[in-house]
């Protein structure tokens, strides 16, 4: 019962509660099914007087060994658990992701083709500023005079580079402005704000996951990573239920293994005296209701004798 209420400030108080009152219902109920079946009638009504019980046995087995289980696999329903949470947040931040591409395409798009111009265009000035650097310093290319000094061609590669560094900077203006709104959009729509969890997040819901998360997950035991079923856990989760189950179904196997004993002969003769001393009541009501009957008719028979002898 513990480990139902686990989690709540109060969950000894509810535990024992409910232990309790658990336990005086099933204790109360067993005692009435074991001690009704009859040993004196044959092994056919016997067992089906003894069913409802095996079925409550089975219900009761299931029920308590639950928590056990619970208990017992408790570090790996945590593993299993965390890999759970960290699947489900991954699975959001994708579907965040892609619901972010679809509304903003046409934006993105042209971050994108601002960007590869911007690249393009950074890489062809480096490459001229080299090209400048050579001619400058006489240095003989196919695309160099190759003779020092701050020449016509200097001049002429020099302006065109300031021409193509001023786009590079309304490029570079234009990308961070598209940037920011990008950021500014991620930022209202939540995805900047969702993370992967981190080891110490993990723990910590972990710690306080529910009855049905970690029920969900020692479910999910029999079962491998690839899907595939890990019959070592199913049969040890198996094993542990019927465990229980057996020793509920028990007090009502030895009851119908068991030969008649003294208890046995003593409630059979307080039936048959019981049936004995109720049929005897019924023969002296009938009786008495016969003689009753019988005294009123002569009396009646007496008084219209009378009368007809008047007249």
């Amino acid at each position: 019962m513990y480990f139902v209420f686990k989690g709540d400030t109060a969950a000894v108080i509810f535990a024992v509660f409910f232990g309790i009152l658990w336990g005086l219902a099933i204790f109360n109920m067993d005692r009435y099914i074991v001690s009704s079946i009859n040993k004196n009638s044959s092994s056919t009504k016997q067992i089906l007087q003894a069913t409802p019980r095996i079925l409550l046995a089975i219900m009761i087995g299931m029920v308590i060994s639950r928590p056990l289980e619970l208990k017992i696999f408790d570090k790996e329903i945590k593993e299993r658990l965390k890999v759970s949470y960290l699947n489900n947040q991954r699975s959001k931040i994708d579907t965040l992701n892609k619901a972010f591409t679809n509304k903003y395409t046409i934006e993105l798009n042209k971050l994108k083709e601002s960007k590869a111009q911007r690249d393009s265009l950074e890489s062809g000035i480096k490459s001229d500023r080299q090209k400048l650097n050579f001619e400058v310093f006489g240095t003989k290319t196919t695309e160099t005079s190759g003779i020092m000094g701050y020449g016509p061609y200097a001049k002429r590669k020099e302006e065109e580079l300031k021409q193509r560094q001023q786009k590079l900077d309304s490029l570079n203006l234009d990308v961070r402005r598209m940037e920011h709104f990008v950021d500014g959009r991620k930022q209202f729509d939540g995805l900047l704000s969702e993370r992967l969890y981190t080891g110490k997040q993990l723990d910590s819901l972990t710690n306080i996951a529910g009855f049905a998360d970690r029920n969900w997950a020692l479910g999910q035991l029999s079962f491998n990573t690839d899907g595939s079923r890990d019959t070592t856990t199913a049969l040890a989760v198996s094993f542990i239920g019927l465990l229980f189950i057996f020793f509920e179904c028990l007090p009502v196997f030895v009851k119908m293994m068991s030969s008649r004993g003294p208890y046995d002969r003593s409630v059979e003769n307080l039936e048959t005296s019981q049936i004995y001393t109720s049929e005897k009541d019924r023969d002296f009501e009938i009786e008495v209701t016969d003689g009753v009957h019988d005294t009123r008719v002569a009396t009646a028979i007496e008084k219209q004798k009378e009368i007809l002898t008047k007249l």
